[in-house]
């Protein structure tokens, strides 16, 4: 929880100073806001790390079924990083660029989707 808090006020005091060099020289702005997001940004894949050693358990106790884990991980990660892009892209003033970073992502979510999709399909047949 105290990192969680840490990560608040880092993000606080980043967005203020990146205000102020805004002011003075926009590209400032935009390197600061820029530099926070990556630090934030290195700070979610290391809880990403914890999470993922945690579903490697899951998935042992799923045995054959675990590979849905594994899209699962895949379709987190992909929203995530295409979300994070889209939004450097917006504060830059970029949303032509977000927008097709966004559009990426949700066909990326899908083909990453499509295994289980699939399988849903092959399960009901099976009943048939």
């Amino acid at each position: 929880m105290q990192e969680l808090v840490r990560v608040v006020f880092l993000g606080i005091i980043g967005v203020m100073l990146a205000i102020q060099f805004k002011g003075q020289k926009p590209e400032y702005g935009a390197y600061m806001g820029l530099a926070v997001g990556i630090l934030i940004f290195w700070y979610a894949l290391r809880q990403v790390a914890a999470v993922t050693t945690q579903m490697e358990k899951l998935q042992s106790y799923l045995g054959s079924a675990g590979g849905y884990l594994t899209v699962l991980l895949k379709v987190i990660g992909i929203t995530y990083i295409c979300e994070f892009s889209a939004d450097i892209c917006k504060d830059a003033g970029y949303q032509a660029v977000a927008g097709q970073i966004e559009v990426l992502g949700k066909l990326s979510v899908m083909f990453a989707g499509l295994p289980v999709l699939f399988a849903v399909i092959e399960q009901i047949q099976s009943f048939l």
